[in-house]
């Protein structure tokens, strides 16, 4: 019997060898599933942040979008607006042109040389390069032609136009002191009210919408009978000014 208990006991470790053995292989491959599972967790959590970062800047690229469309929507009603007042420029430059050519029309026999053009022709040539475009060379003429004719009748209508070609080159300066001396000097001519709106516009050149709501406003009082005092008006309504 005491040869029988080692014989026993050894073979009871050696059966229970490979039970522990398989013990020991199950701990292992549930500790690989675990690092598994934290490896595709984080991979997960990865995508997902991913997917969030990508949401937000999807967002802010909407977001941007349809600030530019707002924008893209307001430059395109200034423009619009802007084409607006030189269509109606160039109309009433001609209208005034024609006009201009009929009284010279019925004044020529009683003038002396035959001359129908005030000023030797310079006025007329002026009038001429502001309907071409030209407003630079217009600018030029009116200025010799308002130096040559002190005492001139035209001499109203000759500051208005310079001062409108002045505004075409962007020379506020010059712009501002011939629309101010129609006013000052001929504030009943009929050219007083559009050297106003002339003034108005050169404001709103420079982003002056207080100044040329302003503008806009005394010329509506001062001439409320007028063309210009219509278009200031339009003006008003638009979002030109506010």
């Amino acid at each position: 019997m005491k040869h029988l208990l080692p014989l026993a006991a050894f073979a009871a470790i050696f059966l229970a060898g490979p039970a522990q053995a398989g013990l020991f292989d199950d701990a292992e491959a549930r500790q690989q599933i675990n690092g598994l599972k934290q490896e595709f967790q984080g991979r997960l959590d990865t995508v997902s942040n991913g997917q969030f970062e990508l949401a937000n800047q999807l967002e802010e690229i909407r977001a941007e979008l349809a600030r530019l469309r707002g924008q893209n929507e307001v430059l395109t009603n200034e423009i619009e607006s802007i084409k607006t007042r030189q269509r109606d420029f160039y109309v009433d430059l001609d209208n005034r042109t024609r006009q201009l050519e009929t009284n010279s029309q019925a004044a020529a026999p009683t003038q002396q040389g035959g001359s129908t053009a005030p000023g030797g022709g310079n006025y007329d040539t002026a009038l001429g390069f502001l309907k071409e475009g030209k407003a630079a060379e217009a600018l030029a003429e009116l200025d010799q032609y308002i130096n040559n004719n002190p005492d001139s009748a035209s001499l109203p209508d000759a500051h208005f136009w310079a001062g409108t070609a002045a505004l075409q080159t962007k020379n506020l300066a010059a712009s501002n002191k011939y629309f101010n001396t129609v006013l000052a000097r001929w504030p009943k001519s009929s050219v007083a009210p559009d050297a106003m709106l002339g003034l108005a516009n050169g404001q709103l050149a420079i982003n002056d919408r207080r100044g040329a709501r302003q503008t806009l406003q005394s010329l509506i009082s001062r001439y409320p009978s007028s063309n210009a005092a219509q278009t200031a008006k339009q003006h008003l309504s638009s979002s030109a000014t506010r």
